[in-house]
């Protein structure tokens, strides 16, 4: 959970009291300002979501960059020629794929 989440969750709290309180005494002022603050706390509490969202998926596209390098490093490391035939294949093939015939 990022800091902004629990200060966008704070801050919305605090405008449901301001919101409340402003009610409670008549004061439409204070109780628009609470309702601005529950509005921005909750934009503050998205932005955070947002993060934490962003940041897992990095998390998650991180471990699986590590899986591939680890199976194809085990790959290489068990069938060093096959890898090596591949890999000229591989080669030959992309050299060829750019050039074209002239008649």
């Amino acid at each position: 959970m990022t800091d902004d989440r629990i200060a966008g969750t704070a801050r919305n709290l605090g405008g449901k009291v301001q919101e409340g309180f402003g009610a409670v005494t008549g004061d439409t002022k204070t109780e628009f300002q609470g309702k601005m603050n529950q509005a921005a706390g909750s934009a503050q509490d998205l932005y955070g979501q947002a993060k934490d969202a962003a940041y897992d998926a990095a998390e998650v596209v991180k471990q699986g960059a590590k899986e591939a390098d680890d199976y194809v490093r085990s790959f290489i490391e068990e069938r060093p020629y096959t890898a090596a035939i591949g890999a000229l294949v591989l080669g030959w093939v992309i050299g060829h794929t750019g050039r074209s015939r002239h008649y």
